[in-house]
């Protein structure tokens, strides 16, 4: 045992007395010291000819000890890990045979701990020079979060599906998407070093002092969130890296040679690349001098795999467009029925409650659309009799107004009752030549009664149509008691909406999509439907009130 072991267990005893002194009621139980320590290991691959292993550098240690709670294992590569049930298999990464140094250090009741100390050397045959090179640049570099690029941060599936697990398919971040808001402006802040220091690879993360937090983990940095926030955390140290070759569920695609590097980054004393998931091994999917994608499988959720891309450009937020000429705008500042040179009118129940299974009949009826006390209001009835059971409105500018790009401002107070589902919303002008999703679809806003105060706002566009809509919402409150403005900035570069100025959905715009052609303007209050859902057998009638639409370009 060495001397610093038996000071600490020293100076614990001295501690365990003290307080024993003070209060003889306590009991620590049995604080003895693990025995009978013992360690044994097997080289992965190690026969006659091959004594020290098959070159993947593996080896499965097995650590066992009478009174003993947790192990640890320290290697001489500068690299540790916790292992409770004393079995862990490591991968040495240097190249070539080497011999390292093992402690495993075995901790009893009360933390009183013993180790005991082994060699083995294991021959490893991977390397891949090249990936430390563009890393490092030889010395040290630096790479920074590709926040201009889209998919700069997305999650997909972990599975066996070779078609689908190899890229973010469930989410992917827009431009600057995490820059909207200081709950996680933070990632962008985050510096990345990867150095060579004596061929030892080495990372360190400067994180500005807070880290943007998976929701599942913010407890590790005292949050509650149910969403992911930066979080105060120290990230300071350098981090040793470990290459070895991947083992993710990629390497089984027949098309993984075009979808994978294969060379797997693993950082000792959990170091992690800028969003925190509880993770420490990284994939490079691919890697030049100043771009690298690196793909992670979630901590404690196995189904989710993280995609993260880098530059070591420093990327720069280019200031949002700027729409400040009002071009086109109603005010409904005269009572009766909507301006006839501004809007018109879809009308009827529409195929199948409009392609939704809606349940509302729409009219020009004043009882339904009026202009009233300096504003639009569209009104959704229960009907006593007639060929529908619900009754509604909804106006629109096509064949009155259309543009392409700008800002578009709606003052509004929406309706209440489960049932109702107000929206306000964009359609491509050329639908009749590009039938729906082709023509493109902004919903600005959307809200249904069952979930109250959750604001929701969906791209519709092929490959994105119906419950597939690339979609984004947040919890504004009051928005049946009181105006919000709900608002899209519409750009070549990408598509944002807001709620009072907080934004509810990013989505880049580039000319694959259908947003870079004329749309027109629609509002409107319908019943049930796919989205709306039931309706509550008590409703009567409710409102959305507009005080205003302004078009800035």
């Amino acid at each position: 045992m060495s001397k610093k072991i038996i000071i600490n267990i020293v100076l614990l005893f001295a501690l365990v007395l003290a307080i024993s002194c003070q209060n003889d009621d306590h009991s620590f139980g049995d604080l003895s010291a693990p025995t009978n320590l013992k360690i044994t290991a097997e080289i992965i691959g190690k026969t006659a000819d091959a004594p020290n292993g098959d070159g993947s550098g593996m080896v499965k240690f097995t650590a066992t000890g009478d009174n003993t709670v947790s192990y640890k294992y320290a290697f001489s590569d500068g690299t540790s890990e916790n292992s409770p049930s004393g079995i862990f298999t490591k991968r040495f990464t240097k190249t070539g045979l080497n011999k390292y140094t093992v402690i495993v250090i075995a901790s009893g009741r009360g933390g009183i701990a013993t180790n005991i100390t082994t060699e083995v050397e294991v021959l490893s045959n991977f390397r891949d020079d090249e990936a430390v090179q563009l890393l490092t640049d030889g010395t040290s570099k630096k790479w920074y979060w590709s926040a201009s690029e889209p998919g700069h941060l997305g999650v997909g599936q972990n599975d066996g599906d070779a078609t689908k697990n190899y890229f973010p398919n469930y989410y992917s971040a827009g431009v600057w998407e995490k820059a909207g808001a200081p709950a996680s402006s933070c990632l962008y802040e985050n510096v990345l070093t990867f150095s060579l220091d004596a061929d030892v690879l080495k990372f360190e993360l400067d994180n500005g002092g807070s880290t943007f937090f998976n929701a599942s983990f913010a407890s590790i940095a005292g949050g509650s969130s149910p969403s992911d926030e930066c979080l105060a955390y120290n990230s300071a140290g350098k981090k040793i890296v470990s290459l070895s070759p991947s083992e993710s569920v990629v390497m089984a695609n027949p098309n993984h040679a075009t979808q994978t590097r294969g060379t797997t980054m693993s950082f000792s004393d959990g170091g992690f690349m800028g969003y925190y998931i509880g993770q420490s091994s990284y994939e490079i999917l691919s890697i030049t001098a100043n771009r690298m994608v690196v793909r992670a499988v979630m901590g404690g959720n196995p189904a989710l795999a993280w995609y993260h891309i880098f530059t070591t450009t420093k990327p720069t937020q280019a200031p949002p467009a700027e729409y400040t000429k009002l071009v086109w705008f109603d005010e409904f500042d005269t009572d009766g029925a909507p301006d006839a040179t501004k809007w018109t009118y879809d009308l009827g129940r529409g195929d199948s409650g409009w392609g939704n299974n809606e349940k509302q009949n729409y009219t020009n009826a004043a009882a339904n659309v009026i202009v009233q006390g300096g504003s639009l209001k569209i009104t959704a009835k229960k009907e006593a009799s007639g060929g529908a059971d619900y009754s509604s409105a909804r106006l629109k500018t096509d064949g009155k107004f259309k543009f392409t790009y700008g800002k578009v401002e709606v003052k509004a107070k929406l309706p209440t009752g489960v049932g109702t589902w107000p929206a306000i919303w964009m359609l491509g002008s050329n639908y009749a030549t590009k039938p729906w999703p082709a023509c493109g679809e902004i919903d600005i806003m959307e809200h249904v009664g069952k979930n109250q105060n959750v604001i929701l706002s969906t791209l519709h566009y092929p490959g994105h149509s119906g419950g597939d809509g690339n979609t984004g919402s947040k919890t504004i409150p009051n928005v049946s008691t009181e105006f919000h403005v709900y608002k899209t900035v519409w750009s070549p570069a990408s598509v944002q909406t807001f709620a009072d100025d907080v934004l509810i959905h990013s989505v880049p715009n580039d000319g694959t999509l259908p947003f870079n052609s004329d749309f027109f303007l629609i509002l409107n209050v319908a019943m049930g439907g796919n989205l709306g859902g039931n309706i509550d057998p008590a409703f009567t009638q409710s409102s959305m009130e507009i005080d205003y639409v302004r078009v800035y370009q």
